[in-house]
């Protein structure tokens, strides 16, 4: 069986990305009409487009909740990079309800959080393994952050079950790329020319050729990382993200695509309110342009991020607001192209099978 698997012909609801969110979701099934074991009584499918955890107030139960219906036949699902991490033990920001390593660092940001039981991590590893990297159908294409023909034959020929082994044979190949190039020989000889560290916000440094050069190459060799996190490009302008100095940038690979089966994504951190400000970096306006918070997007109006920044919650908490009025779950239902979200309201999408406003242009 290989990493990329069927949708079924049922009509879908595609539920975006959770982040630990477990109020949120169980008020978005109770909106569709899920039961508790994921059924539907016109039959209709749940599918999950991934990041099930990390940030949120308990990760743990999205998970055995999510597994659970994916075990029982009723939902399906594909990985997402937080899962990802988890099958690698690469702990990162918000995961210090599964890594001790993170708990001392995640408490300030993210408390109170739900830790999940020693005893309960072998068993949804193993569940987490068993997920594909991508969905489809003749009409539609399920993945988490991107959609590329390169990159998805190569998952088709790739087996399920062995994800860990073959994401790290893939970051092996990246590092070999790296030192058959001696990218780091030259990217020592870039800090010695900038002195500054690259985590200094207030020095802005040149555009440094080796720097983004080793970006890349850990952004794209990967085909699985790709397919997981997205396409990423040379940036001559560097900007500062996620505490460094930065040398690519994400892209709208959507703008590229030209297939005819539509594709729901998410991984995005889209804002459901029109003119909000970006949640999660400064990449929004390169991402999405003027579109609306309802838009297809694309050279063909046929692809659509489902992530309304539920992730985010956790800041609006701390910061005493309304962790429900900005960031939110959503499912995009298919083929009625319907958004419905956590809080019950349901809007149509807009401009399916139009060209977005930056295509049009070109």
């Amino acid at each position: 069986m290989s990493l990329v698997q069927s949708l079924p012909a049922a009509p879908l609801d595609i539920v975006g990305d959770i982040h630990g969110e477990i109020a949120a979701l169980k008020q978005l099934l109770a909106h569709l009409g899920y039961d508790g074991q994921g059924n539907h009584p016109q039959d209709r499918r749940l599918v999950f487009v991934g990041d099930f955890c990390d940030r949120g107030p308990d990760s743990p139960a999205v998970l055995r909740l999510v597994l659970s219906m994916i075990g029982a036949g009723t939902a399906l699902a594909v990985l997402g990079n937080h899962e990802i991490n988890l099958l690698r033990e690469d702990a990162k920001d918000g995961s210090g309800w599964f890594f001790d390593s993170r708990l001392a660092s995640d408490e300030p940001k993210y408390a109170p959080f739900a830790r999940l039981a020693k005893g309960d991590a072998a068993a949804m590893l193993a569940q987490l393994n068993q997920l594909p990297i991508a969905l489809e159908r003749d009409d539609l294409r399920v993945v988490h952050a991107a959609w590329l023909a390169p990159q998805i034959a190569v998952a088709r020929t790739l087996p399920l079950a062995d994800m860990r082994r073959l994401y790290d044979r893939y970051e092996d190949a990246a590092e070999q790329q790296a030192r058959a190039s001696q990218v780091l020989q030259r990217m020592q000889a870039e800090r010695r020319r900038w002195p500054h560290s690259l985590e200094d916000a207030r020095e802005r440094p040149p555009f440094l050729p080796a720097h983004s050069e080793r970006e890349l190459g850990k952004a794209m060799v990967n085909p699985l990382k790709v397919l997981t996190t997205g396409v990423e490009r040379e940036c001559r302008t560097p900007f500062y993200a996620g505490g460094k100095w930065r040398f690519v940038q994400r892209v709208a690979w959507w703008n590229e695509y030209a297939e005819t089966p539509a594709v729901v994504v998410g991984h995005y951190w889209r804002r459901p309110l029109a003119g909000d400000a970006a949640a999660h970096g400064p990449q929004a306006e390169n991402l999405f342009g003027h579109t609306g918070p309802r838009a297809w997007l694309g050279a063909r109006g046929n692809v659509f991020c489902v992530d309304y920044s539920v992730g985010a919650r956790w800041a609006a908490r701390r910061n005493g607001e309304d962790p429900a009025r900005r960031f939110k779950l959503a499912a995009l239902r298919w083929p009625e192209r319907q958004l419905v979200f956590d809080d019950g309201v349901q809007l149509a999408t807009e401009g399916f099978g139009e060209p977005t406003k930056a295509q049009a242009a070109a």
